[in-house]
């Protein structure tokens, strides 16, 4: 096993002799997020927290799917090969030098980014192995050929299990028909052909063009002082090849499949459905009115207009729900139900009235009254851990948003009025546009439905 790097030992060292040093911060209910650029140009995201001696990093990277241009799948590719050699460590030994510091270590990615995680306790020795087995992984991963193919057919399993599950179906059929040739509308798993063709190349290629410094944000929630973490985010930030940021992500247009039904015959007692179109991207001014108008209409389980309509009122559906996905650019608002199959035309008639009952009138103050309480009562508990709170702290980061977001996103749920639901749901959905995507089986009178 190599040894630690003796300089970043030292400085850790140095920085957790002047944390101890330093006057402790008032307590106080706000969450502190401090934020700040390091030399190497890496936007850093920290919140001390000293409820367990632990600490939690995440580095974010713009390395998300919609980046994999004419080659899907190749983002998530990447990504899920980072671990599996590095700095002429094999999978093996990289897991080990984790496992010996009792860390943990993960990645992830999806349409607008890809993320490396790693949670360590916080005695400096142990922080500083696990601090360094991660730098090693995104600085020098080595992409071995033989796990570049074991996890292309692994992907590619997956990929054709999708094609046996109605919801998978029905989801990626949705995402393409509202985007179209937008970068969203990439299968983040990829085609049967694009993996097919995926290389070492290509995935050595995407790595050192997207997981650079440029395009990458760094998020730390622990049990450290300001010195440590910025000790930490110096070595992480050197650690990064320099590059180029990319160009944006194009905003989305409708597509003609707007107002469309797509429907897909498949063997099953449910019809799967996916009803909705584009909404918005991270960071708009309507995000508030739009969020608390869904949690009424299908956000908030068993109690919202939906789950009413459709499941207590009439049987229709056992699990009904609506979402806005806000994303870097438009994400899309859909809702999203399993149908009795011998009952879809008269479900997707009560979806649509319900849709636009709230969508014409609003909300009711008292259902507004119950819905906000109901926000606020519990969001404390998404913010009652380390790791919570991490995930909140890295899309802050990466998406650019207020850093007093958290601190004020209860006062903003409660200025929520039911005029401004009722106007921003007017202005940002047409249900007369959205497009539907049925998977399920054959209609009632026996003939195949059309598949568009």
């Amino acid at each position: 096993m190599r040894s630690l790097s003796t300089h970043f030992r030292n400085l850790l060292a140095v920085a957790v002799t002047l944390g101890a040093l330093a006057l402790a911060a008032p307590a106080h209910a706000a969450l502190d997020i401090q934020h700040w650029t390091s030399d190497d140009g890496l936007d850093v995201y920290f919140v001390q927290s000293e409820t367990l001696p632990m600490v939690d990093l995440r580095l974010t990277f713009d390395a998300g799917s919609a980046r994999d241009g004419d080659q899907p799948g190749l983002a998530s590719l990447t990504s899920n090969l980072l671990s599996e050699g590095a700095g002429g460590l094999d999978a093996g030994e990289i897991a080990r030098r984790f496992e010996d510091q009792g860390a943990r270590f993960s990645t992830s990615s999806g349409r607008d980014s890809a993320s490396v995680s790693l949670r360590t306790l916080n005695e400096p020795d142990t922080m500083s192995a696990a601090v360094e087995a991660l730098t090693t992984v995104v600085r020098e991963p080595d992409f071995p050929e033989a796990a570049v193919d074991r996890e292309r057919r692994r992907m590619l399993v997956s990929l054709r299990n999708s094609r046996n599950d109605p919801g998978s179906i029905a989801r990626e059929a949705f995402w393409e028909a509202i985007y179209g040739d937008h970068p969203y509308a990439s299968n983040p798993g990829g085609t049967e052909d694009s993996l097919g063709e995926l290389n070492r190349d290509a995935v050595s290629a995407f790595f050192e063009r997207y997981y650079v410094a440029e395009t990458a944000s760094l998020a730390i929630v622990g049990d450290i002082s300001r010195a440590e973490a910025e000790t930490i985010a110096d070595h992480l930030g050197g650690s990064l090849r320099q590059g180029e940021r990319p160009d944006p992500i194009p905003e989305p247009e409708p597509t003609d499949k707007a107002g469309e039904t797509i429907h897909i015959p498949f063997s099953t007692n449910q019809s799967h459905v996916l009803k909705g179109q584009i909404g918005y991207q991270r960071g708009d001014d309507d995000h508030f009115p739009l969020y608390v108008g869904n949690h009424i209409l299908g956000g908030s389980g068993l109690v919202s207009r939906l789950a009413e309509e459709m499941r207590e009122e009439r049987g229709l559906s056992y699990s009904v729900g609506s979402r806005f996905q806000p994303m870097t650019r438009s994400g899309p608002f859909f809702v999203n139900t399993q149908i009795r199959a011998d009952r879809t035309e008269e479900a997707l008639e009560v979806l649509d009235t319900t849709v636009r009952s709230l969508r014409d009138d609003g909300p009711g103050e008292d259902e507004l009254r119950r819905s906000v309480r109901n926000i606020t009562g519990s969001f404390p508990l998404q913010l009652d851990s380390n790791r919570g709170m991490l995930g909140y702290v890295a899309v802050i980061g990466f998406h650019g948003l207020p850093l007093d977001y958290l601190d004020t996103f209860q006062d903003n749920v409660e200025a929520v009025s039911a005029d401004d639901i009722r106007d921003a749901l007017q202005r940002r959905l047409d249900p007369d546009r959205f497009t539907t995507v049925i998977v399920g089986p054959q209609d009632e009178d026996g003939e195949e439905p059309e598949e568009d």
